[in-house]
């Protein structure tokens, strides 16, 4: 190797050596169309080297700005989900310094209402001595011994799990009546007419079905190991249809009290029905919830629900579907104010992004204040101070020279910006939907659990029955005992009792009727 690079050296300078001899015979006029020519070889060889070095910069530049969109992509894709964990309106506005993340909590006392109830205000039913005739350490016979009774503590249990259903036969009468001129019937209140299962354990059914989010193998495991009740999945859900059929008038009192009311909160989630794509809605408001299982995520389904006019104030997301309904709007800050925690975690070197929060979060606070203390200003001073909240969205909007990451964070916060204070406006209105999603919370752990629907009807027959079940939740009505009574009233008359009827009516005859 050493030879070898010794020769190769040697062979450079004899050919540097060469090429000094054949110019120094150049004549200088031949010399100088040399150097020309070597000087344009070297421009041009500069030039393509720029242009690389440009083209190399446009595609650093452009790889860049697609990392940079994928990183924008990937938090927008789950900003929206909110974590078990992580409040989804942050009350104190900055992430909690670090210093503080090791300190231990102050524990907190007990809440009135918490815990199990007291049982010594309880009267017992039964009061039972334990016999003791033998010494449980060493064995020694003690029944010839007197002993002191204690003062005993009172235990609450349920029945144990049952070992067989109770079936009984139902043997209808008929008379004639003189006054109808035909022949009636008496009819048995235990059952649906021209079924064999009990209102108890339809009522039951329902209510693990809706209340509880359970599935349909679930609840048929559940009743065969506790009540001894033997029925198939299939029969199951071919009663929840049947009962969300008999229901369906008060399904749409719920719509109707929904669209009569002065907010309607409203949001949609993912269902599946047989596997595909579904999406089940739901437009609530303070004391009632409407449920709506259906194939699109479009205006149309807001538009055929609501109507065309509203004259409340609708309190959604950014969801374009919403726009088709004309009536007052206010999105979601919540949201917002999510995707823009989502950019301060994933950029903290962009402090200005933070700066653009918490002046946000501060228009929304003043126009909270503005909103509790309208009856005292006067209409005058109130929409001085609204113009005076909106200037400064609008001044907070027009940032002089924001990066990348801010101009996007801005641009979705102008595209809301009409929606953002129509809360300030409304009394008891929201600027956030917490409380839809609050609603649809029932719904997203019962396609958790039981991945959807597998038949078009039984998702119509969920979003029925959920419907009533959150509504009486809403109105402080035991779901149970409304399902009783409105059976009760079908099996009589052939309708279903209301809610507002169950509401009026007289708590004795409502008592007789779920008795």
């Amino acid at each position: 190797m050493v030879r070898s690079g010794a020769f190769l050296r040697v062979k450079k300078q004899e050919h540097d050596d060469s090429d000094k001899a054949r110019l120094e015979k150049l004549s200088k006029a031949r010399l100088v169309k040399v150097i020309l020519k070597q000087r344009k070889t070297f421009h041009c060889q500069l030039e393509e080297k720029e242009q690389r070095i440009v083209k190399l910069t446009e595609q650093l530049l452009r790889l860049t700005l697609e990392r940079e969109e994928k990183k924008h992509a990937e938090i927008n894709k789950h900003v929206n989900e909110p974590s078990s964990k992580k409040p989804e309106w942050d009350k104190d506005g900055n992430p909690k310094p670090t210093s503080q993340q090791g300190k231990k909590k102050k524990k907190r006392s007990k809440r009135p209402g918490c815990g199990n109830v007291e049982k010594a205000a309880i009267k017992p039913q039964e009061t039972y001595y334990i016999a003791f005739d033998t010494c449980p350490g060493c064995g020694v016979n003690l029944s010839g011994r007197k002993g002191t009774k204690k003062s005993g503590r009172i235990i609450e249990d349920i029945t144990p799990p049952q070992e067989k259903t109770t079936i009984s036969r139902e043997i209808e009468i008929s008379k004639w009546c003189p006054e109808c001129k035909k022949m009636v019937s008496s009819k048995t209140e235990k059952a649906l007419p021209g079924s064999d299962i009990g209102l108890n354990a339809t009522i039951e059914m329902a209510y693990l079905w809706v209340m509880s989010a359970l599935p349909l193998p679930k609840i048929q495991a559940l009743l065969n190991l506790f009540k001894a009740f033997r029925l198939s999945t299939a029969g199951i859900s071919k009663i929840m249809i049947r009962l969300s059929g008999i229901l369906h008038p008060v399904y749409d009192e719920i719509l109707a009290d929904v669209k009569n009311g002065v907010r309607i909160w409203a949001d949609e989630t993912g269902w599946r029905v047989k596997g595909k794509l579904w999406w089940l809605w739901v437009f609530a408001n303070e004391r009632s919830a409407y449920y709506w299982v259906d194939k699109t995520r479009g205006g149309p389904v807001v538009e055929r629900l609501l109507g065309e006019i509203f004259y409340g104030i609708l309190i959604v997301d950014g969801w374009q579907a919403y726009t088709r309904i004309v009536c007052a709007k206010q999105t979601c800050m919540a949201h917002i104010f999510r995707k823009i925690r989502a950019f301060i975690d994933a950029y903290p070197q962009y402090r200005s992004i933070m700066t653009f929060y918490l002046k946000l979060r501060k228009i929304i606070k003043r126009g909270e204040k503005l909103q509790q203390v309208r009856g005292g200003l006067g209409e005058i001073a109130f929409q001085r101070r609204l113009k005076a909240l909106r200037k400064s969205l609008d001044d907070l909007l027009k940032w002089k020279n924001p990066n990348a990451v801010l101009q996007d964070t801005i641009k979705k916060v102008r595209r809301q910006k009409e929606h953002i204070l129509t809360f300030v406006e409304h009394a008891e209105a929201t600027h956030h939907n917490n409380y839809g999603e609050y609603i649809i919370k029932k719904g997203v752990l019962k396609r958790k659990v039981s991945g959807g629907s597998m038949s078009e009807e039984g998702a119509r027959a969920y979003a029925c029955i959920q419907s009533i079940a959150m509504t009486c939740q809403l109105r402080n009505i035991a779901f149970h005992r409304f399902l009783k009574a409105s059976l009760v009233q079908y099996i009589r008359t052939g309708k279903p009792m209301l809610l507002a009827e169950y509401e009026a009516g007289s708590t004795i005859e409502i008592e007789k009727l779920a008795a």
